[in-house]
């Protein structure tokens, strides 16, 4: 704060009021900038009380003083909710309704004027004598529902606020005026307060057809200062609201080296031209059981032996089922995860929301992880049902990981067995690099087949290859197809000899 020429103090932009909420400083750039009203909307349940309680104590933790005035909850009532959070409100002072009744009994009323007005004048009376003599940094105001009921008519309660912001900003206080979007217009807001505050968050809870509420944040204003726009998803656990920042890939650009990594077996990488680039997304897809997760765990486990770090997200299957699985097939899973070289998460279907994912990606990726793998795709649309451009997210999410040079492998199932021609949603756009798995008959059994389709950063081998998985030894890539025509269309016909049917056997077998 700063004066100017003998005025009134100027409020200096950068100096700004850490929330102590996690991931809500991210989104204002800083925090919310001091000496100024601010309206905290929401449903019911969404978390106003929680993240004021926050606000008030990143202030105790800073070592400002700090005032909660309440209309609507009892000090009981507000206990409850610090206590499962594990938090201790006794540095907090606190104005609850109760200490007001003596104020309000019948026999303190008038008849010159309306009751409404003596009961709104002498509670503000009330509160402004406690702010005065604590002179808190911060202030919340919980909540306006029960202020405008009391106030009755629109003029009185807008003159009143008024009157409020002039006493606060005289203070230098931070105030938060929660408020419900039940009884507001039709947008869920009081137009009275709108115009009054500096900034304006908006907190939803949305209950899906299936699995927990999804809650959300958005800033609707925040006048002077730069912010990120948009909703951002977040949740309510045990020590307080966890915001997790709508990720922009266009922030995160780091400088590294595209080359080719080896997946540790030399016919496929001689199939997929040197091995995955780093910095590129590839979608393995194919029928259920052709070896898709196999083939993706192959790049882990290969990643793990030369020192670099992988994480796993499997949807479909559960993690000891994984392990288990890629153990049996010959590849040391379980040694990398205990060695700290892979990760695997098992996400919960209809537990977890895009923007959560999205940070739990991020953290891995801060903390050294040089390849991504979902398992699978069909599970992550799955697992989030409703939710609206979850496409537009997973495009933000693997752009963020190519600008981080990281490999990202996205396993897609396509419908059915045999005969799969499609996948469910088209997401082939979204990789650099698509490699397709299917099974093909011939020699009186059924028989996987391997091919890459498209890979934007450099040359590929156009051939088919047969790919199996035996116990213990893990994937075999066999030589090119040659003999075979219409493989990808699921009508192979045969156009070799007897005697080349023979050498591919011995030869598939040999390897």
């Amino acid at each position: 704060m700063e004066a100017v020429n003998g005025t009134e103090p100027k409020v200096n932009g950068d100096e700004r009021c850490p929330s102590g909420v996690e991931g809500l400083d991210e989104i204002l750039c800083g925090g919310l900038p001091r000496d100024c009203f601010y309206l905290v909307q929401g449903d019911p349940g969404s978390g106003k009380t929680t993240l004021a309680l926050q606000f008030l104590l990143e202030g105790v933790r800073l070592g400002e003083k700090v005032y909660y005035i309440t209309l609507s909850e009892t000090r009981r009532e507000l206990r409850k909710v610090a206590l499962s959070h594990g938090w201790d409100l006794l540095k907090i002072p606190l104005l609850e309704l109760s200490a007001m009744e003596i104020m309000l009994r019948p026999e303190a009323q008038t008849t010159v004027f309306h009751p409404s007005e003596v009961e709104l004048n002498k509670i503000t009376e009330l509160l402004m004598k406690g702010v005065r003599e604590i002179r808190p940094s911060r202030i919340v105001f919980d909540s306006l529902s029960e202020f405008r009921l009391i106030a009755e008519s629109p003029l009185r309660y807008r003159r009143q606020l008024l009157a409020l912001k002039q006493e606060f900003s005289k203070l230098k206080s931070t105030v938060l005026l929660l408020d419900d979007k039940m009884g507001n217009d039709q947008n869920g807001s009081d137009p009275h307060v709108l115009s009054l505050t500096h900034g304006v968050l908006d907190m939803e809870q949305l209950s899906p057809d299936y699995g927990s509420s999804r809650r959300r944040i958005k800033i609707r204003k925040l006048r002077g200062v730069k912010f990120r726009e948009g909703y951002h998803d977040y949740d309510i656990a045990t020590g307080g609201l966890r915001i997790f920042p709508r990720l922009i890939a266009s922030e995160h650009h780091l400088p590294f080296k595209m080359e080719p990594v080896s997946s540790g077996i030399k016919e496929l990488d001689q199939l997929f031209g040197g091995g995955l680039d780093r910095g590129s997304t590839t979608l393995i897809l194919g029928p259920a059981g052709t070896g898709k997760s196999t083939l993706a765990l192959q790049y882990a486990c290969q990643m793990a032996k030369t020192g670099e770090k992988s994480v796993v997200f499997t949807f479909d299957e559960t993690r000891k089922v994984m392990i288990e699985r890629a153990t049996a097939l010959g590849l040391e899973i379980q040694k990398h995860i205990t060695g700290g070289m892979l990760t695997a998460q098992q996400v919960d279907p209809a537990e977890l929301s895009p923007g959560e994912f999205a940070v739990r990606v991020k953290r891995q990726v801060e903390s050294g992880c040089k390849l991504v793998i979902i398992d699978s795709l069909n599970g992550y649309m799955n697992s989030m049902p409703g939710e609206q451009y979850l496409t537009n997210q997973l495009h933000e999410l693997a752009s963020y990981l190519n600008q981080q040079g990281i490999i990202t492998i996205l396993v897609l199932a396509q419908h059915g067995l045999v005969s799969a021609a499609e996948a469910p949603v088209d997401l082939s756009y979204l990789a650099d690099t698509v490699v397709n798995l299917r099974y093909f008959e011939a020699y009186g059994g059924v028989k996987q087949a391997l091919t890459m389709v498209k890979k934007r950063s450099g040359h590929h081998e156009k051939s088919i290859r047969e790919y199996r998985l035996e116990s213990g030894k893990g994937i075999q890539v066999g030589e090119p197809l040659t003999q075979f025509h219409g493989l990808l269309s699921n009508t192979p016909v045969f156009q070799g000899t007897s005697q080349q049917i023979l050498q591919q056997m011995e030869t598939n077998e040999g390897k």
